[in-house]
């Protein structure tokens, strides 16, 4: 082997390289180390009693709306409402000038005084000849013209009555008052307005609209419609037709139901263009604090109580068209078992089908699973929730 001149003069490159090739001849590689099988968190599902819920979108409205106008005309004088107030029956809204109506009434006064004067005089006059009839010193006839003669004037005193009550009711209605509870609108005529009386097209003062308790329609599907009617048929639902079944209202923005009501209508048929069926519930509203054509969520009664299972919905993973839960069988591999969901039942999903009480799932760490793999499993961390249960079975 022929040497540099280089290599003479430096020789340390070459002893190093030599010791490491001399080091490595009698050493084997190292072993690669298993990995241990990862932790996840497994639970046996939640057993408890439920019931089903149908769940709908809604609009409230008021139990009774009232459009206040005027009942006579005349020159407005006094509005005596705060816009926007909770008005009781009876309290006083507007108040129109009276004074025509009090000349009117005077004039009534007048013609009803007149007419029972000419009514007392009639039945003198018939009284008379009454008596002298009986002596024959006056004729038939005349009797008979002092009868009709009574009539009339009777007639003519319930005519002038009639007209002095209408004259009154004139005066009544100048003070306009609300006829129901609830809370009013604006006011649409000022002070010193003309209004128009029901004669020629009242016009319209406010609005009023009772608060509590309150309406909410919503429509229902027609599938929805059948599966109620087929548990009624079968005993295990109350129809509600002729049952208060209890409805939860939540209101937007709400995750949880905040209202409770009761059914009251259910209309008679289907809507042709829309396939559904027009339904009606009341809820107490007593701090008032729903309006009239707000949006809600109803849900409303949709099965008897059974047993169910349950599982948060963190454990159900989707596999293309069906959904799935991992179970960890008892020599710790994964499994992945097809399952049959129902609503959700306070925050937690209901397992229809595929799942049993012993099985354990996981509930936490599902990235970490592989079908067929091993794991790891573990107990929850706070296992005293009403959660699914822990590891060894309680809930």
């Amino acid at each position: 082997m022929v040497v540099g001149f280089d290599s003479i003069r430096n020789p340390w490159p070459w002893t190093i390289l030599l010791a490491l090739a001399l080091s490595g001849c009698g050493d084997k590689p190292p072993e690669p180390v298993a990995s241990a099988p990862p932790p996840v968190t497994v639970a046996q599902p939640l057993k408890r009693t439920v019931t089903d819920w149908d769940e709908f979108t809604g609009r409230f409205e008021a139990m009774a709306e009232v459009q206040v106008r005027a009942r006579v005309g005349g020159f407005v004088t006094a509005v005596e409402f705060r816009d926007g107030a909770i008005v009781r029956t009876g309290d006083l809204l507007y108040v129109i000038d009276a004074r025509p109506f009090e000349a009117v009434a005077l004039q009534a006064e007048g013609q009803l005084a007149d007419a029972r004067a000419r009514a007392e005089l009639a039945r003198r006059e018939l009284d008379r000849a009454l008596t002298l009839n009986q002596t024959q010193a006056v004729s038939d006839s005349v009797v008979d013209q002092r009868r009709q003669a009574l009539q009339a004037a009777r007639a003519a005193e319930t005519q002038a009555d009639g007209l002095l009550k209408a004259a009154k009711l004139n005066i009544e209605f100048t003070h306009v008052v609300a006829p129901i509870t609830g809370r009013v609108s604006r006011h649409l005529v000022s002070v010193g307005n003309l209004v128009q009386g029901s004669e020629g097209g009242a016009t319209l003062l406010t609005s009023i609209v009772s608060l509590d308790p309150i309406y909410i329609y919503f429509d229902m599907d027609e599938a929805t419609y059948q599966k109620n009617n087929r548990l009624w048929h079968e005993g295990k639902r109350p129809s509600s037709r002729d049952t208060p079944n209890p409805v939860q209202v939540s209101l937007v923005g709400e995750t949880k139901p905040s209202h409770e009501g009761t059914m009251n209508f259910l209309d008679n048929r289907l809507d042709a263009s829309t396939g559904t069926l027009r339904g009606r519930a009341v809820v107490p509203n007593k701090d008032l604090s729903i309006l009239p054509g707000q949006f809600g969520r109803v849900r409303l009664i949709g099965s008897s109580p059974y047993e169910a299972l349950l599982l948060p919905d963190s454990a159900i993973a989707t596999d293309q068209s069906r959904k799935i839960v991992f179970v960890v069988r008892d020599d710790d591999t994964v499994e992945a078992r097809p399952v049959t969901l129902g609503p959700l039942d306070e925050g937690l999903r209901v397992v229809r089908e595929g799942l049993k009480p012993e099985d354990r799932v996981i509930v936490d760490g599902l990235q970490r699973a592989r079908v067929g793999a091993k794991v790891s499993p573990q107990a929850p961390k706070d296992a005293a929730k009403d959660t699914p249960a822990t590891a060894d079975g309680k809930t």
